[in-house]
């Protein structure tokens, strides 16, 4: 079914919302957080974002257009995936419906973001990074265990390298990292990131040259951890093997770990979304009459959530305009 003017926007009280995406027609532009893949519309107007992600926006020389005055049918819910990530919770009047768009989110308490808030909605619009029910993530807790017994045994060795996302995954490693009392040294483009995480009273320990020479240099004459871009990890562990003559042990911490070869010593599967799991454990919390979903693997992931009861459907194919009721809108979709 081709895509309408407006069917990519939330429709709600006589305005269009986009959802993590720049849409012609948008009276609002939602921001749920600073990843690069959610923040197209942040040059455009009327930006609805946290004050983090607004802050954090300045990474990529961003200064967002704010949404100027206050709408009382929004609210912003935590979305525990990184700092400042955010749900849209909006009600219409005209409908009497409730809706909510999760964005990127997990259940499982993160190191740096904020747990995860649920609220009933009538409509949920629902990540679907992980739309596969055999697809399961360990237990955080256990991951970092495991990455602590790791880290010690190889730094008695030699040099340990991870490669990573320098917005929100390099944060949440470096406080890890500071779980197990290790101050990691960064790049400067990742120690710049961190440092706004910081003025945002993330409370973070890491190391930098350009920051702080004398304490780094200190680290580097030891055995250490340093966090890189992961997609400078090969180049970096080179050139740091041979400048201290000392085996380098590289890692990954990703969610895409459980699906695919990091080309990395060690891969933990570390991940800042929810599993199909978690999903259905988010939707029971929420208990929608209608779920949307909204992402790459959209249909897939509406497939499987009605194998396991949900009344669910891509995004795509959803079409608000005269649909009164959320029965009537589920049985007039084309889905059934």
């Amino acid at each position: 079914m081709g895509s309408r003017a407006g069917d990519r926007l939330l429709n709600v009280n006589g305005l269009g919302i986009s959802l993590d995406r720049r849409e012609s027609g948008a009276s609002i532009n939602f921001i749920s957080h600073a990843h690069t893949d959610h923040i197209a519309a942040a040059r455009s107007g009327n930006i609805l974002a946290s004050d983090e992600t607004s802050a954090l926006l300045g990474a990529y020389r961003i200064k967002p257009k704010k949404l100027e005055d206050e709408k009382g049918w929004i609210k912003l819910l935590d979305a525990g995936h990184m700092l400042g990530s955010k749900q849209l919770f909006v009600s219409d009047y005209d409908g009497g419906i409730d809706y909510v768009y999760t964005g990127d989110f997990q259940m499982q308490k993160s190191a740096i973001a904020k747990q995860i808030q649920t609220r009933k909605a009538d409509v949920v619009i629902i990540d679907s990074t992980y739309p596969r029910p055999e697809f399961r993530f360990d237990d955080r807790e256990e991951v970092e265990e495991a990455m602590g017994i790791w880290i010690r045994q190889k730094m008695k060795r030699g040099i340990v390298l991870f490669g990573s996302y320098p917005m929100g995954k390099s944060q949440e490693l470096i406080s890890i990292i500071n779980g197990f009392g290790i101050t990691p040294v960064v790049t400067p483009r990742i120690a710049e990131i961190s440092a706004m995480h910081n003025s945002l009273g993330a409370g973070l320990d890491f190391l930098s040259r350009d920051m702080d020479s004398e304490r780094t240099d200190e680290a580097l004459s030891g055995n250490f951890v340093g966090i890189v871009e992961a997609g400078k990890l090969r180049e970096a562990a080179a050139a740091v093997s041979a400048a201290h003559s000392k085996r380098v042990y590289t890692a990954s911490a990703t969610g895409f770990a459980k699906l695919y070869r990091m080309g990395t010593d060690v891969q933990f599967p570390l991940s800042d979304h929810a599993d199909f799991w978690q999903s259905v454990d988010y939707l029971n919390a929420v208990s929608p009459s209608l779920v949307l979903t909204y992402g790459g693997s959209q249909d897939v992931f509406a497939e499987n959530l009605a194998k396991v009861g949900f009344k669910a459907m891509p995004f795509g194919e959803f079409r608000q305009d005269g649909l009164k009721t959320i029965e009537a809108r589920w049985h007039s979709a084309k889905r059934l």
